[in-house]
């Protein structure tokens, strides 16, 4: 009974185990087939996030990187020392990948702010890296990060200078599209300035009978064409000086612009010659300096255009323009060709009555500057000689008995001196060599320079012969005798300035009311002879009528004595 019973337990038990072993066979294979399939999740799951950013970046060259280098893989199960450290590198990749999408959104808002891919953003980004990793390591209970955290990281990285370059490369198509439309265009014509107006066109410029075309290329040309009229003068508001157009063609109209008739490699320069000129102190003041500021820096390569042609203007200042330009001057009333040029210049710019605001010019000129010029061209002696009585004396050419020369101005209609012989005598008395000019229009510039460099003092009336004092040497003496009638303030604007500025003498004269001639016209009683300032009160057309226009002086010689005297002493010192 025993042995029977026992032989029937053993079958049994080889079954139960038997059972067993399968049980754990197949509990063993369903933890490593959860295993592995957990391990391809992780993998394909990164490989899809990086094939994402690729597809993003298909108009960037980085694309063409990103699919010619293979992206950095994760570790597989099998390179791991054991199963612990696999579960430690799974949790924290999937922890940097959720994360990632967070700092993507953050890089993505920082963008949107800044709207500037540079170095600010890229550190930025290493600082959030940085901190994400110094995180994981806290958690890891202050374990190194492995290999794979730096290649995810090096991976998002990669992904942030990825996405800088796409971002410059929206830039660069933003430009390209902005290069395809036309430009906006810088005004060519700058009417701000309360003296003058001025157009410069830079580029394809066709000038054609008192009409300056601008041609832009082909990229600037917009639907609609610019079109200014202005006064090609140093003075804005002259009533009679006519208007030259200047026009800004549209893209139509560039297509139908004028052939060119002549091609020219040097600038043009287009003014007008007519205005208040044939007065010595308004063809400077108007002209001839602003001609200088506007012209000089082109050193004698620049053509002018000359509308309403003075030809007494271009005969008197013929040494000037020709020395400013070294090509023939156009008549632009009557050109009727097409002249191109790579620039010009319309109209003349002009900083204040008689004179040169050196802030305001390329090469800081001064009025100092033009009036040496000038001299220079009239070939007269360089700055070194000295005033002629001075330069005579350390010559010991006349024994030093040579006297200082003074050229008395007399003016031919109004403000003239109508005791000329009883000045001349005094000025003698008092110790000058005096020489008695009347200018006129047609008087050769190249004599009369010659003739002011000779003397130590030019005198006259306020007025435009006081104009010749850019022919004087520096330290000879303007005497300007001022008129009745508070004019003061105007001989200093116009003339005690600008000597003082060209290292010349300025030396005033008010006379009194008895030596004008409104005295013995009018009486004492008269307004204009008793009270000034009425008159000008009334307007500046009432003063000039009186102070300017009607008046002559008389100049009492025992009065002017003292002031011969001190500009004699002034000249030997």
């Amino acid at each position: 009974m025993v042995t029977e019973s026992s032989s029937t337990t053993m079958p049994a038990a080889k079954g139960v185990a038997r059972t067993l072993a399968q049980y754990h066979q197949a509990v063993v294979g369903f933890l490593f087939g959860f295993f592995v399939i957990l391990v391809l999740y992780t993998t394909v799951s990164g490989q899809f996030g990086s094939t994402n950013t690729i597809v993003v970046l298909q108009s960037t060259p980085a694309e063409q990187n990103a699919r010619t280098s293979s992206p950095p893989r994760p570790s597989s199960p099998a390179s791991a020392p054991n199963n612990s450290t696999q579960g430690i590198s799974f949790l924290l990749v999937t922890d940097i990948i959720v994360h990632k999408d967070d700092v993507n959104k953050t890089m993505g808002g920082e963008h949107i702010q800044d709207n500037v891919p540079g170095t600010d953003k890229n550190n930025k980004t290493d600082a959030n890296f940085d901190n994400m990793q110094a995180n994981r390591t806290d958690q890891s209970g202050g374990q190194p990060v492995n290999n794979t955290i730096a290649n995810v990281s090096d991976k998002m990285k990669e992904e942030e200078l990825i996405r800088q370059e796409l971002d410059q490369d929206d830039d660069k198509n933003d430009t390209n599209v902005k290069k395809d439309a036309p430009a906006p265009r810088k005004p060519i014509c700058d009417l701000s300035d309360p003296r003058y107006d001025i157009c410069e066109i830079i580029g394809d410029a066709r000038a054609t009978n008192r009409t300056v075309l601008y041609v832009p290329p082909p990229g600037e040309r917009g639907a609609d064409g610019q079109e200014w009229a202005i006064k090609d003068q140093s003075r804005k508001h002259l009533e009679y000086i006519d208007k030259v157009t200047v026009r800004s063609l549209s893209a139509a109209q560039s297509l139908a612009a004028p052939e060119c008739t002549s091609r020219h490699a040097v600038p043009a320069v287009v003014f007008a010659m007519n205005g208040l000129t044939s007065n010595p102190w308004h063809d400077f003041s108007d002209v001839l300096v602003p001609l200088f500021i506007t012209a000089r820096a082109f050193d004698s390569e620049v053509q002018f255009l000359v509308t309403d042609l003075q030809p007494w203007f271009v005969d008197k200042y013929c040494l000037i323009l020709a020395n400013l330009s070294r090509y023939d001057i156009v008549d632009f009333d009557k050109d009727a060709g097409v002249r191109c040029y790579p620039h010009v210049v319309v109209g003349l710019r002009s900083h204040r009555d008689l004179g040169i605001n050196p802030a305001r010019v390329p090469r800081n000129y001064t009025l100092l500057d033009f009036r040496m010029y000038i001299r220079g061209i009239f070939s007269l002696p360089p700055d070194s000689v000295g005033i002629p009585y001075k330069a005579a004396a350390s010559n010991n050419a006349t024994d030093g008995k040579r006297k200082p020369r003074l050229m008395l101005i007399n003016r031919g209609r109004n403000r003239k001196f109508v005791n000329i012989p009883e000045i001349a005598d005094g000025a003698r008395t008092a110790g000058f060599e005096v020489l008695v000019v009347e200018p006129r229009r047609d008087l050769r510039l190249e004599e009369f320079s010659r003739a002011v460099d000779s003397c130590d003092v030019l005198m006259g009336a306020h007025g435009a012969g006081l104009t010749n004092f850019f022919f004087l040497r520096t330290g000879a003496a303007m005497l300007q005798v001022v008129p009745w009638g508070h004019m003061e303030y105007s001989a200093m604007v116009f003339y005690g300035v600008q000597a003082k500025e060209m290292r010349l003498r300025d030396v005033e004269y008010s006379i009194t009311a008895e030596e004008s001639t409104l005295y013995e016209k009018y009486g004492k009683d008269h307004p204009a002879v008793r009270d000034p300032d009425s008159i000008h009160k009334q307007g500046w057309q009432l003063g000039m009528r009186y102070y300017w226009l009607e008046q002559d002086i008389r100049l009492n010689v025992t009065r002017f004595a003292p002031t011969l005297h001190q500009l004699l002493r002034t000249l030997g010192e």
